[in-house]
């Protein structure tokens, strides 16, 4: 007793020393130590037995309690079993008798500890564990502590921890299900009883019939009239204690329902109950009631009984995310939904103190929050199941989530509503396409369409209108001004942009369903704008310095500041519809189309006419942004009908092509003015897509003939002329190269005029690389600084040109691309005789590899043998051992990228069919295995290495037979060719090299790897291969298992068993008799008893879903086994 005593005092003091703020730490790691060698000690429990009993020091009390914890999850094998009696009895009797005075952090470990024995050793050792809890919680005195316990058994023995074996994890689900049936009862008779008793003394009278609670909806919600009156009871109000053992009781069943299946052990008493708990979250009387009273103690109240609902609210989602339901279940399912509509109905009443968005204010944040989710989960998972249901009023539903939804009170939560409309239309949308698919006509289409629209037209036109005022500053500003437009999220876009683009998404989506209605919407007020917009004309004055726009009232200046906002919003809404005007309904819709296009090209050409965007104003900060804002987006709105003015073109060709040709004509002259250096970039960029559209998508035959476009090619090509910022002379330069070398659509080969257009092709190319082919005469000779860095200019300008103009034909015609490349032909050796001269200039070596790449890509049949083995054979002398390690080491990124770009080239090359480029393959593997990998390997930065293995992974798959050479007569003979091996060290080097990847961190190396081999053995049979199965099947085998075990790539598993799987049964008889047993003699830390029990439990099975989960058994038991040895104390002898 004397030595207990004073060991207590001890730790209380060591304890309050390692908290005081003064205590330094290097004392603090000392006391640690000493803590920690205390606790190792055989014993040491009995100890901490009497520390618990006789402590109040917080600190004292949680280390016993982890001494505890530590023993019974690490050494309980190990200890004595008299020993575990006692433990298993006193520690429940200490919770017993101190759980009402213990804080209650304390009290919740100790509830920990006693589950941790009984995840040991209940039902065996421990048989009352269970019956224990269920007493506990029948108690009164008791409950609360008996539905802790009970929600820790269920945190702790449904979904285990791994330091438990398979078999034991599945006992233990099983136990758990048995009780579950008990359980569920218990707490329904909890939760009715407290309802029950507090119910009867609720003094407010119920509601009478005309306040107008329990209208039509509600009973067409609800078929049986007891329901509905059972949920217009008014709440009860409760006691502390009643409040406590409630969100107890709740919890617990929030925990429940995240693992039992759907049963009829969840009975609709319990639902019922469940229910009424959730309409705590949506009464806001107790809110007025606790700030009337004005005590603290009151509003505390209020926010306890608000969370009782959110509780509730989480049990009932917790079922509803479950997507698998028993048929039996279904009616539940449809009970459910209709008292959850019931509280939707509520909370969305309108009154005369009250309005929606108010009352919803008033409700709890984390309610709201759930209650979007269950709205979310309906939407997602059930609708097409009650959909169905005749007595299930669908269209009244989304009568209610439109009131919710447009009377949200944060951002965040109408993003989420927001969703959960876009769910719905693509559940509509979804419909009607699976209903397609066996009749494709358009007239069964557009009838569908409408029939299936026509249910819920009202609904989805009430939709459009309101998302459509929601992004209007002209009904939404005060909102709409605190969007932050400023700071860009994960996905590059502002807050303003990302509420802009997910209303568009919905508008976009209601336009697929009801097309002419979502029109008819839409472009009324698109036109008010527009008129705003064109009628600015008549304010612009001259003044001395240039134009002025005459609007100064600070009134006028702040209705004109909205409308432009909104113009630029609806012109984006207005873009975003154009796929629904062209393919099959082009004739159908052509004159609303017609319409759109013919505003658009009027606005853009009367925006760049009296030139906006240099327009002075009162208030240049905000108005001037809008005026460029409104012009760029009127030209990306006109490019987004690109698609429709192709296909009118091709539909009036050869008729009566007059208003096509006006309309083209009349939107270059919008664009030519505006491409200049002196036009804001935003503004120019627009309009250099819109001219790349015009080129590439709509190439109209007389493009090349309009005044404008010409003068785009003198501007472009004349030297003296100011160039444009890098990325409007890039996309012009491709629009002009296009408008050359394209084929005009609608006509035959003969008509193409190619000579005329290659000649201009050429001259066109000669101008834009003049300065760049004079670099190839003092390539050679050092250059100063100064020199150097103007010479780089010129690379990077011409290069990012030239790149672009090969990559956007490389899809194309033959001709096209033979036609680029004569053009580009003298370019292209410059750019080889340069790039040994800067080899060491990584940046520049960058750019000219991307180029050669891009070429490679796109011309490499147009640049003919001999020329591509030269640079291929320049490249392969410039990238020696020293230069490579140079890149990779030495220079950063940059030169981790030349390298990567050497190999995505060579890539290329090996990929190519044909006999060709064979002789290559030698030096490419060589330069692979001998120069760059030795580099790499030993690396842990993930650089290079993917492309390195996906250069090997190409060597293999497309060259399979340099290294297996098969011949017919051999198959024939023996039925199964058994090949010749060629470059045998090359092959086995390679697969070494794979191997190697595997026992690295990098997981997405590792999973890039195993996908190449699963690949090639699809492909080419690789683990079939006698070298592969003789020499190397069982290793990568062992290796994948040790991965495993050892727990690095988790992400992976499923893809580690099934290439486990693959491999294994290439030579099943193999893995089981020869392969297994030696995997288990090899593994330390578990004995050979242990091991027979590991190999026991490993079936025979040869299919793939029972040979994972063996594979995952095994992983799973031999760490518990480890875990157990590593945990007993030394000498100890096992049974």
């Amino acid at each position: 007793q004397a030595s207990e005593e004073a060991s207590l005092r001890a730790l209380e003091s060591l304890m309050t020393e390692f908290f005081h703020n003064c205590t330094t730490n290097e004392r603090k790691r000392e006391i640690e130590e000493l803590l920690n060698n205390f606790a190792q000690q055989i014993g040491a429990w009995r100890f901490c037995l009497y520390f618990l009993s006789s402590t109040r020091n917080d600190y004292v009390m949680m280390y016993s309690l982890t001494v505890f914890e530590n023993l019974i999850n690490k050494m309980w094998l190990g200890v004595p079993s008299q020993d575990k009696m006692e433990i298993r009895s006193c520690l429940p009797k200490l919770l017993l008798a101190h759980h009402k005075t213990l804080p209650y952090f304390i009290r919740n470990k100790l509830c920990k500890v006693i589950v941790d024995i009984g995840r040991q050793d209940w039902p065996m050792f421990y048989h009352d564990f269970f019956t224990n809890i269920l007493q506990l919680i029948q108690s009164p005195v008791t409950t609360p502590l008996g539905l802790i316990m009970l929600k820790t058994t269920s945190e702790e023995l449904a979904c285990p921890r791994e330091d438990l074996s398979v078999a034991r994890k599945e006992e233990l689900r099983k136990l758990l299900l048995d009780q579950v049936q008990t359980v569920l009862g218990l707490l329904t008779g909890i939760l009715e009883s407290i309802w029950d008793k507090h119910s009867v003394t609720a003094a407010t009278p119920p509601p009478s019939p005309t306040s107008g609670e329990s209208g039509d909806l509600l009973s067409s919600l609800l078929q049986s009239p007891s329901a509905a009156k059972l949920l217009n009871q008014p709440i009860p109000i409760l006691d502390t204690e009643s409040e406590y053992v409630c969100s107890l009781a709740l919890e617990c069943l929030a925990h429940l329902f995240s693992w039992i299946p759907l049963s009829t052990s969840i009975t609709p008493s319990l639902l019922t109950t469940i229910f009424h708990f959730a309409r705590f979250g949506c009464d806001t009387r107790v809110r007025k009631m606790s700030s009337v009273n004005g005590s603290s103690q009151n509003s505390m109240l209020g926010q306890e009984r608000g969370r009782l609902g959110v509780l509730a609210m989480s049990c009932i989602n917790e079922l509803m995310s479950k997507n698998c339901v028993p048929m039996e279940f279904e009616e539940y399912l449809l009970r459910m939904f209709q008292q959850t509509f019931y509280l939707l109905q509520k909370i969305t009443k309108e009154n005369n103190a009250h309005t929606v968005k108010s009352r919803l204010e008033e409700l709890d944040e984390s309610y709201i929050e759930k209650f979007t989710d269950f709205l979310r989960l309906f939407v997602s998972v059930h609708l097409r199941r009650i959909e169905s249901y005749s007595q299930f009023p669908v269209v009244e539903f989304l009568a209610l989530l439109f009131k919710y939804t447009f009377h949200q009170p944060t951002h965040e939560g109408y993003f989420s509503c927001l969703d959960i409309w876009t769910l719905f239309l693509d559940y509509l949308t979804s419909k009607i396409k699976s209903r397609l698919a066996d009749k494709e006509a358009v007239l069964n289409r557009l009838l569908l369409c409408f029939l299936c629209g026509y249910r819920y037209e009202d609904a989805l036109v009430l939709l459009l209108t309101e998302v459509l005022n929601r992004i209007q500053f002209r009904y939404n500003q005060a909102q709409l001004e605190e969007l932050d437009d400023e700071t860009l999220d994960d996905d590059q876009q502002t807050e303003w942009q990302r509420y802009l683009r997910q209303s568009l998404e919905v508008v976009a989506k209601v336009m697929e369903l009801l097309p002419t209605h979502a029109f008819s919407t839409l472009f009324p007020v698109l036109q008010d704008n527009l008129e705003v917009y064109l009628g600015l004309q008549q304010f612009v004055v001259t003044s001395g310095t240039g134009h002025r726009l005459n609007i100064t009232a600070e009134n006028d200046c702040r209705r004109l500041h909205c409308s432009l906002r909104d113009l630029s919003s609806l012109l984006q809404a207005v873009g975003r519809l154009a796929e629904y005007f062209t393919g099959d309904v082009f004739a159908a819709r052509f004159n609303d189309a017609l319409t759109v296009v013919e505003r658009l090209v009027k606005v853009t050409l009367y925006g760049s006419q009296i030139k906006l965007y240099n327009i002075e104003t009162a208030v240049p900060s905000v108005l001037k942004p809008d005026l460029i804002d409104v012009h760029a987006q009127s030209l990306a709105a006109l490019q987004a009908y690109a698609h429709w003015l192709a296909q009118f073109y091709s539909e009036v060709h050869r008729q009566n092509p007059e208003q096509f040709i006006s309309l083209v004509s009349t939107a270059l002259e919008a664009v030519t003015p505006l491409i200049s250096s002196k036009v804001q970039e935003k503004l120019l960029l627009s309009a250099c897509h819109l001219l790349v559209s015009l080129a590439t998508t709509v190439r109209p035959v007389f493009l090349i003939s309009i005044p404008a476009v010409q003068k785009v090619f003198n501007r472009i090509t004349d030297t003296s002329a100011q160039r444009l910022p890098d990325k409007a002379q890039v996309l012009v330069c491709r629009a002009l190269s296009n408008v050359l070398l394209l084929p005009w659509p609608n006509l035959p080969e003969s008509e193409q005029q190619w000579a005329v257009r290659s000649t201009n092709h050429a001259s066109l190319i000669s101008a834009l690389t003049r300065e760049y082919r004079q670099l190839k005469s003092n390539a050679i000779l050092p250059q100063r600084k100064v020199q150097l860095e103007d010479t780089k200019v010129i690379i990077h300008q011409t290069l990012s040109v030239l790149e672009d103009i090969v990559e956007s034909i490389s899809g194309e015609s033959t001709k096209s691309r033979q036609i680029c490349y004569q053009s580009l032909q003298e370019s292209v050796q410059v750019s080889l005789a340069l790039f040994p001269a800067f080899i060491h200039q990584s940046d520049v070596t960058d750019e000219m590899l991307s180029f050669f790449l891009t070429l490679f890509q796109g011309l490499r049949v147009q640049m003919g043998v001999p020329f591509t083995e030269q640079i291929i054979q320049t490249f392969l002398n410039m990238f020696t051992r020293e230069q490579l390690a140079e890149s990779i080491l030495h220079e950063g990124s940059t030169g981790c990228r030349v390298v990567e770009k050497f190999l995505k080239i060579l890539q290329v090359v090996v990929q190519e069919p044909g006999q060709v480029f064979k002789p290559f393959l030698p030096s490419v593997i060589s330069l692979c295995m001998e120069q760059v990998y030795p580099i790499i390997a030993e690396r842990s930065s993930p650089d290079v290495k993917a492309e390195l293995f996906e250069l090997l992974f190409r060597i293999l798959h497309h060259n399979w037979r340099y290294f297996f050479k098969s011949s017919v007569l051999a198959s024939v003979q023996r039925g199964v060719a058994e090949e010749q091996m060629e470059n045998e060290a090359q092959f086995s080097a390679i697969m070494q090299a794979f191997g190697q990847s595997f026992l690295q961190p990098d997981i997405h190396l590792f999973k890039q790897n195993l996908f190449y081999l699963e690949t090639l053995n699809t492909k080419q049979k690789l683990y079939h291969k006698k070298i592969f199965r003789t020499t190397m099947l069982f290793q990568f085998v062992n290796v994948l298992l040790q991965v495993l075990v050892h727990k690095s790539h988790d992400l992976l598993q499923e893809e580690i068993g099934i290439a486990t799987y693959n491999m294994a049964s290439v030579d099943f008889d193999g893995f089981y008799s020869a392969f297994l047993p030696e995997f288990l003699a090899s593994c330390d830390g578990v004995d050979s008893n242990q091991k027979n029990v590991l190999g026991r439990n490993f079936k025979m099975d040869r299919d793939l879903p029972s040979f994972t989960q063996n594979v995952h058994r095994l992983v799973n038991d031999l760490r518990y086994y480890r875990l157990c040895n590593d945990s007993l104390p030394p000498g100890t002898v096992k049974l």
